[in-house]
């Protein structure tokens, strides 16, 4: 973990110590700057430049998303990482809860120490991390309430969970969904070895719809499912 911590401290101070790139940043006069803030260069640039940054992330370790952005995070049913709890607890549970956060007081700190000097000596003015962290103007969370439990957010957070999926085409479902959209409601559909027959309007009209979508229709030939 340390390793991975001083790669990236290292590589962030390698590119603010980059006079060349941070005046050509200067010049470019951009709008926003779409950042992670796991990885502190985007928030420290963000504030350099006095633009407004858009974060882009899971979530921040200690859960210091929620103090920075000041969202509620009541441990009676938003489950802390790793404790193996759901947002159905009991007293004990969420006592048990309660003494995930007890670790955040002690511990969280001490990682973000390195960003927190880098971050002063580059500003040229003492500040913290996590100060930097609070001046984010709109959180992308890439969280689905699907798959999560419910928990508040604020309003300049906006859960995009599966923007990180590829997109993969379902071509048989998608004709499928899409023949059904332009039955009429007078169809009729078959059930088991019985198919009846469809309207000539459905001949005519429909299925040459659905040749012209991809399907391979037959004419004056019944409609099965």
């Amino acid at each position: 973990m340390k390793i991975v911590s001083d790669f990236i401290v290292s590589s962030c101070e390698q590119l603010l110590q980059n006079k060349e790139l941070i005046r050509y940043l200067e010049e470019s006069k951009f709008d926003a700057i779409l950042t992670d803030p796991v990885i502190p260069c985007g928030v420290i640039l963000a504030e350099h430049l006095s633009l407004p940054s858009v974060y882009f992330l899971r979530g921040v370790p200690c859960g210091l998303e929620f103090e920075a952005s000041q969202c509620p995070n009541p441990p009676s049913y938003v489950p802390r990482s790793f404790s193996d709890l759901t947002d159905q607890m009991t007293f004990f549970q969420r006592v048990k809860n309660l003494l995930f956060d007890t670790k955040n007081y002690f511990l969280c700190d001490f990682p973000f120490e390195p960003y927190s000097k880098l971050a002063s000596d580059f500003l040229q003015r003492e500040v913290t991390w996590q100060d930097l962290l609070r001046k984010g103007s709109v959180w992308l969370l890439r969280m689905e309430f699907v798959l999560d439990y419910p928990r508040p957010l604020m309003p300049n957070m906006i859960p995009i969970g599966g923007a990180n999926c590829g997109h993969k085409e379902l071509p048989q479902v998608e004709m499928h969904l899409r023949l059904l959209s332009l039955l009429p409601l007078h169809i009729f559909l078959c059930q088991r070895n019985f198919c009846a027959s469809s309207p000539g309007y459905f001949q005519s009209r429909n299925l040459a719809e659905v040749g012209r979508l991809g399907g391979s229709p037959v004419e004056k030939q019944p409609l099965c499912f």
